[in-house]
């Protein structure tokens, strides 16, 4: 732990990049840090840079909603952890890094597999933990920021499979040479973000067509706003007839039963069975 020591010199590259890939270089990078300090500082800053630059999705339940985070936190930081702790000290002129893309965070560290193997080519669920710097995964042991007996790659992997928002395909992947040691994390939410984006453009361009259908009825201007307050009240999903109509928009059941007629005349609704007589929803 002397001065000049590489353990107390460590830096940490942090780099959030646009797209895919790093083809854009560090001038378009969305965000980018470099870190030096202390092992624990260096763990709490990578850590809350991940954080800034991940979002979070969440869904609905019954009772409350689930939330479905970018990337498991107990999966990158265990990463980091490892990336900190096991990295060889004894390489000069490489640090850790953290890259981040859109679909992906990787985690580099100085230094392959103490033992010489390739983890890539090993059983995760079977490689035990060797600790190429004993010294210093005592303290982290001791302060709670790791196990002190085991391998944290499975914990990695089974975190991230036990994930609301995990699918097949998606569990991290290890890669080392001599050299290095690397963690991929898929972003969880990367395709479901491209989905929710696709279908709030779907239902925006529903929502148009209906309001330019209803504007082109043959009816009065009244009429028109009567039909839009009910299609704003029950949507495409929803089942109604003629005595919800009534009390929607405040008119007798003879007049709501003329009104339907006339959606059904210009075909913007369509009846539904199984539900009684007279049911009827609005097209897609």
């Amino acid at each position: 732990m002397a001065d000049d020591s590489p353990i107390r010199n460590s830096r940490l590259f942090c780099t959030r990049w646009d797209g895919l890939d790093k083809n854009g270089g560090l001038v378009d990078a969305l965000d980018s840090a470099e870190y030096s300090g202390s092992l624990i500082m260096l763990l709490n800053e990578g850590v809350g840079f991940i954080k800034r630059n991940m979002k979070t999705l969440w869904k609905k339940t019954a009772n409350s909603r689930i939330e479905m985070p970018d990337y498991c936190e107990r999966s990158f930081f265990e990463s980091l952890v490892n990336a900190l702790i096991h990295r060889d000290y004894l390489i000069l002129g490489s640090e850790v890094h953290i890259d981040m893309f859109d679909d992906r965070l990787t985690i580099y560290s100085p230094g392959g597999m103490p033992d010489g193997t390739m983890i890539q080519d090993r059983d995760i669920s079977t490689v035990s933990s060797t600790r190429r710097n004993p010294v210093l995964a005592d303290i982290f042991g001791r302060l709670g920021y790791m196990e002190r007996q085991g391998s944290g790659l499975h914990k990695i992997r089974d975190t991230y499979e036990s994930a609301e928002n995990f699918r097949a395909g998606m569990e991290p992947t290890f890669y080392s040479d001599r050299t290095q040691f690397t963690v991929t994390l898929f972003n969880l939410n990367y395709h479901a973000e491209k989905q929710v984006a696709i279908d709030v453009a779907i239902d925006v361009a529903m929502g148009v067509a209906i309001d330019v259908a209803i504007d082109r009825l043959n009816v009065t201007i009244p009429t028109k706003m009567k039909i839009h307050t009910i299609f704003d009240q029950v949507g495409y999903d929803t089942v109604f007839g003629r005595t919800d109509v009534a009390e929607m928009i405040g008119i007798s059941q003879t007049a709501a039963g003329n009104l339907i007629n006339k959606l059904k005349t210009a075909d913007l609704i369509e009846a539904v069975s199984g539900l009684g007589k007279g049911k009827y929803r609005f097209r897609k």
